[in-house]
């Protein structure tokens, strides 16, 4: 019976496919959620708080991801939570049109946030059990494109769908919504189908539980005490938590932006063309901005790149003051304008992700890397749940000048950052 299931299978045949469907909640829960919300008639310090309350399972996912590892195997973990996810995608799409619409969407968000933190855990961990180091190495950047062709899918496509059907429907905002939500469900449980019948069976991939829960324990917690004893540990932290300072709370507020009337300081796009702008351009800008990042970091090291990479994240913001200054209606200018801010910040971010390769290095890398990703949630969550609040006291005009302001604390930490001149040359960027 076993000897009939496959050690191994072409990673053509899964890797895509199982990196877009790791993108697509992450984006649903960060992106696609301040949309439909927007369109719902939420507050922006609603929409900003309650949805940056949903970056917390990304926050604490290196509390539980040791016990992904003891329980069960990397591809029963995976293939389940994404039945478990389109399980709860059409949900979503069944309560949309009640009245309590808010509370209940709420819920199942942050329950997906959960299952999606923890499908990553065991996805990443089945792709290092599944290929062998040099086809992890040649295939890393296969996994970073398709997981950002998941965010155009997710913030672009999807929007894009929502709006279509928003239109033809003549104007009923939540069975758009419901239908994208439906049709979002229906692609999961296919990912379901598809990973059950085509992801390999490592003979590596085993529980790792041992008997002696005590020294389990044990190891548990000394994996977060070496952490914290790490020489610079202050400076590490700084840096996670804040060298996003300003892009945290910019993030939240642009499609609302985007979306609100020119009366109110918006730009008054409609849904679809916020997922042109925002969801597709937008996000081939980032990409774009990332594979250069990569690039050029393996010609000259990350120490040498790496104040025109704070500038870079940086600087563009000022994009948003000039949109907001001035509310073009010429969309290819916003297009432009978009484009700029979203090209810098994934060029300007290539320096943060290796940064957390280079804190991670050690016995206890996987574990060490995911207590950084907790950290660089924890840094856009904070700042992303006063954002709204800030917003709608100072006005955009005056919220975007603030977000040039809260640049500064990123400047400050890339100073105190320790990093060998020749790091990066031979890394690999992963999203």
């Amino acid at each position: 019976m076993e000897t009939s299931k496959p050690n191994y299978r072409q990673p053509w045949a899964w890797v895509p496919s199982l990196y877009f469907a790791q993108g697509i909640p992450y984006v649903v829960a960060q992106t696609v959620s301040v949309i439909m919300y927007k369109r719902l008639g939420i507050s922006n310090t609603d929409i900003a708080f309650y949805t940056s309350l949903l970056y917390l399972p990304w926050v604490i996912k290196p509390l539980w991801s040791p016990f992904v590892d003891m329980f069960s195997t990397k591809r029963l973990w995976t293939v389940a939570l994404q039945f478990v996810m389109g399980l709860a995608l059409a949900v979503v799409a069944i309560v949309l049109p009640l009245p309590s619409f808010f509370t209940w969407t709420l819920a199942i968000f942050w329950l997906l946030a959960f299952f999606s933190a923890t499908h990553d855990i065991a996805a990443d961990g089945f792709y290092m059990l599944a290929l062998d180091p040099h086809q992890q190495a040649a295939f890393v950047g296969v996994r970073s494109t398709f997981y950002r062709i998941a965010m155009i899918t997710g913030s672009g496509l999807l929007v894009m769908l929502a709006g279509h059907i928003e239109s033809s429907s003549g104007g009923n905002i939540p069975l758009a919504w419901s239908v994208t939500f439906g049709a979002l469900a229906g692609l999961f449980l296919l990912f379901f189908a598809y990973h059950k019948l085509m992801l390999p069976y490592p003979i590596v991939d085993k529980p790792t539980l041992v008997d002696k829960s005590r020294s389990v324990w044990q190891e548990f917690a000394q994996t977060f005490v070496i952490f914290f004893k790490k020489k610079d540990v202050v400076s590490i932290l700084a840096f996670l938590l804040f060298y996003r300072f300003a892009e945290a709370q910019l993030v939240k507020l642009v499609s609302p932006f985007l979306l609100d009337p020119r009366d109110k300081g918006g730009l008054g796009l409609s849904t679809g063309e916020v997922g042109i702008v925002y969801g597709t351009v937008g996000i081939i800008a980032l990409t774009l901005g990332g594979l250069l990042g990569g690039y050029v970091v393996s010609k000259n090291g990350l120490k040498y790149w790496l104040w025109i990479m704070v500038f870079s994240i940086h600087l563009p913001d000022l994009m948003f003051v000039y949109l907001s200054q001035v509310q073009p209606e010429n969309f290819l200018l916003v297009n432009i304008a978009v484009a700029i801010e979203q090209f810098g910040y994934g060029f300007g971010f290539t320096a943060y992700m290796l940064y957390m390769i280079i804190v991670s290095a050690g016995d206890h890398k996987t574990a060490h890397y995911a207590i950084c990703t907790g950290f660089m949630a924890l840094g856009m969550m904070g700042p992303g749940m006063l954002s709204g609040y800030l917003q709608e006291f100072l006005g955009y005009k005056n919220f975007f000048l603030w977000v040039i302001v809260a640049t500064i604390p990123g400047f400050l930490v890339a100073a105190f950052a320790k990093i060998d001149p020749l790091f990066g040359r031979k890394v690999a960027q992963t999203q």
